[in-house]
């Protein structure tokens, strides 16, 4: 294995396992939010949080990306004065467009929660994020430009700064909010949200100030003078736009999941009350549980743009192809096994963390929904990959084009589906396999393509394929000789764990030198 791609396992490992404990701890702090709030005041949080997200993720995802590239171009061409030019200029585009979004969070707010999501009580939940957008948009150009160094640590610590901060800040204001109010303990927790956001840019700011020196002794060996900060303004906001638009396709889902869930629920013939309540468990919990190991799917698309732009940089196709096939090699592997062992314990995994706080009838609900929506993990992880390493080569415009492909067969299918009495809810995991299929298939081939490189079938399907069924079979048998109880199902978590690990090792998945990198990480 090559050092690069060393590198890029390093990377997967440093942002997977932090990904992986900010997730966990996402979903543990959804628990005591639900046990403060309720679930009627999760429909209000959950309101507010997929309309934010889209706002952020419009001001704030393309533009790390492509200071990520670029940055990772310029030091290839060992060339730092120009990556240190464009972190300059992306912090002061990613400020002006985050004080955009948050003026206009604000100033909406009314509008947004009444006639976007349908919910008056969630305005003062909206203008207590609204700064949040600002804040996150300056801390992902710092982010972008550790990326781009494929430094991935401070990446993952500010990830945990923000998870665990939401435990000690936003659970407290949560609680003084819904001492008067439901709506008051929604706009508590986010209000926490806003506080937390700016602690982890406060570390990312002092370690850029202290790292400043050493980035400073990188020897200056290309002549080539910098851009002008127009030309390089323009550029971009020329690669940043397309990956915006396709970073959009998840908070866009959540934002129309928001718009859309409760409407049609209630033309399926519950009543409003209900209605968010079925809503706030889909996009409160089962969505929760299923960020967990998409983690590892965001870790894999963030170590890949700088490695492969590093590559095309210096025209190394060969080191494009193998970087590739790194990285959707990766994706199986961590897809698989995610999706078939969580959708063959859905239901024990809803009761394990909201068993005291849903009703039964909840829980039985949330592990239908939580098993079928866990197959969109490895869609979702192969779309992350395969957008990543088109970013990369830049041709990002081609995932642009899928993702939104994509989403347009969700909004049909949700509008469709979930208003059917028969269906109802159960129709948001199924438009959401769709969405997540459509945008697989091109973007694959056109990784082929463009990559220059084979299906690997064997890689990338047959080997983890042979892992995944013979962890799925062991935690299936397990499940069905013992009694559900948590320490029984964390032993059923660790013996598929142990046994997809062991038949991968067998057959070849994963390999030695695999191990070897992560331990040297």
């Amino acid at each position: 294995m090559s050092n690069k791609s060393k590198s890029i396992v390093g990377g997967m490992t440093v942002l997977g396992l932090a990904g992986v404990i900010c997730k966990l701890v996402g979903v543990l702090f959804s628990i005591p939010l639900t046990w403060l709030i309720g679930t009627e005041g999760q429909g209000v949080y959950n309101g507010v949080f997929p309309t934010y997200n889209l706002l952020l993720t419009i001001s704030s995802a393309g533009i790390p990306v492509a200071v990520s590239r670029l940055v990772s171009h310029s030091l290839a061409r060992n060339d730092p004065r120009s990556a240190r030019h464009v972190f300059r200029i992306a912090l002061l585009l990613l400020t002006a467009l985050g004080c955009v979004a948050t003026i206009i969070i604000l100033a909406g707010s009314g509008w947004l929660a009444v006639s976007v999501v349908d919910q008056p009580d969630s305005k003062l939940g909206f203008q207590v994020i609204a700064p949040c957008v600002v804040i996150v948009c300056m801390l992902s150009a710092f982010r972008g430009f550790m990326q781009g160094q494929q430094n991935m640590v401070p990446t993952a610590i500010s990830q945990l700064i923000e998870q665990v901060g939401k435990v000690f800040i936003a659970l407290p204001l949560a609680y003084l909010g819904s001492r008067t109010s439901v709506a008051h303990g929604a706009a508590g927790a986010l209000l926490g949200t806003t506080i937390v956001e700016a602690a982890a840019l406060m570390y990312m700011v002092l370690l850029y100030m202290r790292s400043r020196a050493k980035f400073a002794a990188i020897p200056q060996l290309n002549d080539s003078p910098c851009e002008a900060s127009g030309t390089l303004a323009r550029r971009l906001m020329a690669i940043s736009i397309p990956i915006t638009i396709g970073a959009c396709i998840v908070p866009l889902s959540q934002f129309v999941d928001s718009a859309m869930l409760v409407d049609r629920l209630m033309l399926s013939g519950m009543e409003k009350s209900e209605a968010v309540s079925v809503y706030g468990l889909f996009s409160g919990t089962v969505i929760r549980i299923i960020n967990i190991p998409t983690a590892l799917a965001l870790a894999v698309s963030m170590s890949l743009v700088p490695a492969i732009s590093s590559a095309k940089a210096v025209k190394d196709d060969a080191a494009v192809a193998r970087q590739s096939d790194l990285g959707l090699r990766f994706a199986f592997l961590i897809g698989f096994p995610c999706s078939i062992g969580m959708s063959v314990l859905a239901e024990p995994i809803m009761r394990f963390f909201y068993q005291e706080t849903i009703s039964a009838q909840h829980l039985q609900i949330g592990g239908a929904l939580l098993s079928v929506s866990s197959l969109t993990i490895v869609l979702f992880t192969v779309v992350q990959a395969t957008s990543s390493i088109l970013q990369g080569l830049g041709k990002q415009r081609i995932p642009m084009y899928t993702l939104v492909a994509g989403v347009v067969c969700k909004i049909i299918l949700n509008y469709t589906l979930v208003g059917i009495p028969a269906i109802g809810i159960h129709g948001a995991p199924i438009a959401s396999l769709v969405c997540y299929t459509v945008s697989l298939v091109p973007n694959l081939l056109y990784v082929l393509k463009y990559a220059r490189m084979r299906f690997n079938l064997m890689g990338w399907i047959v080997r983890p394929g042979i892992a995944t069924l013979a962890m799925g079979a062991v935690v299936f048998a397990l499940q069905s000789i013992l009694p559900y109880n948590r320490l029984l199902m964390l032993v059923e978590v660790a013996v598929g764990v142990v046994v997809y690990a062991a038949v991968a090792l067998a057959v070849k998945a994963i390999t030695k030198e695999d191990l070897r990198s992560f331990r040297r990480r």
